[in-house]
């Protein structure tokens, strides 16, 4: 038998790091493939991480967030605020 997918978020922090990732690939009018090609990362993966249900290495992290012209820095601040504000809701 298959492994069962994980349909939820692995965190409260997974899905905020998600979320970040979603929003700011959409800021910059990308697909999830074009930003997949520029992380040299799998499609597939895109969609893991936005959907907070993987947890990427600091390498990922780090394509993804250079993909997208930020730091990993900045890309985890955007996260951080974003579960603040479901958190403090």
């Amino acid at each position: 038998m298959p492994p069962r997918r994980r349909l939820k978020p692995r965190s409260p922090e997974h899905a905020a790091l998600g979320e970040a990732i979603r929003r700011t690939r959409r800021r910059a009018e990308l697909s999830q493939e074009q930003l997949a090609d520029r992380a040299e990362i799998n499609a597939k993966q895109v969609g893991i991480l936005e959907r907070g249900t993987g947890n990427p290495s600091y390498l990922t992290l780090a394509r993804v967030a250079s993909a997208l012209e930020l730091r990993i820095g900045e890309l985890t601040t955007l996260a951080d605020g974003l579960h603040d504000e479901r958190r403090l809701g």
